[in-house]
């Protein structure tokens, strides 16, 4: 049996789960609201605050989507009752990020600046502290959403291996490469 499926999701106070017909599940609690499609064949069922994900079979594809739906909907419960956040940091000379709103201006040594629309659910905030990386810091109550745009801005120089430079997580650790050595 699964391990991850099979363990039971407990409900914070201040979070209201509702189930339609057809397994939607809507997530509702302080810092937002959620919804997911979970596939029919899955059982889904809350007694004393606690919600449970059973399969109709053993069969493989049930076994797969079982741990993935529980994984899913502790996500959206985690997300609405406290968030999630996210914080990469621009490592090289010159790097810089800065925010009017919810669009991000990166300056990562291209001959032009990167301007990067942010979606309205993710919450955006940048620093530079003198002698410290700049940081761009993402908050948001889905988790899919801000792993995907972390995932992007990071795309638009990811970290090489043998200065170390670009955008990077913060606390990632980076594999180096040693460079050309000197012909004897």
């Amino acid at each position: 049996m699964s391990r991850i499926g099979k363990a039971p999701i407990s409900i914070p106070g201040n979070v209201t789960i509702d189930i339609s017909k057809g397994n939607m599940v809507t997530v509702k609690g302080p810092k937002g609201e959620l919804t997911q499609q979970v596939n029919p064949d899955l059982i889904l069922e809350i007694t004393d605050g606690v919600l449970e994900v059973k399969r109709p079979t053993e069969q493989k594809r049930h076994k797969a989507m079982h741990g993935l739906y529980r994984s899913l909907i502790n996500n959206m419960i985690e997300g609405v009752a406290h968030g999630f956040t996210k914080e990469l940091e621009l490592v090289g000379v010159g790097y810089r990020a800065s925010n009017t709103g919810n669009l991000l201006e990166l300056s990562l040594g291209y001959s032009h600046p990167i301007m990067f629309a942010i979606p309205p659910e993710v919450k955006l905030e940048t620093s530079s502290e003198k002698g410290s990386n700049p940081k761009v810091k993402l908050e948001s109550h889905d988790k899919q959403l801000i792993g995907q745009v972390a995932a992007k801005i990071r795309a638009f120089r990811k970290p090489e291996p043998y200065k170390g430079k670009g955008v990077r997580f913060v606390g990632e650790v980076i594999r180096r490469k040693a460079g050309k050595t000197a012909a004897k």
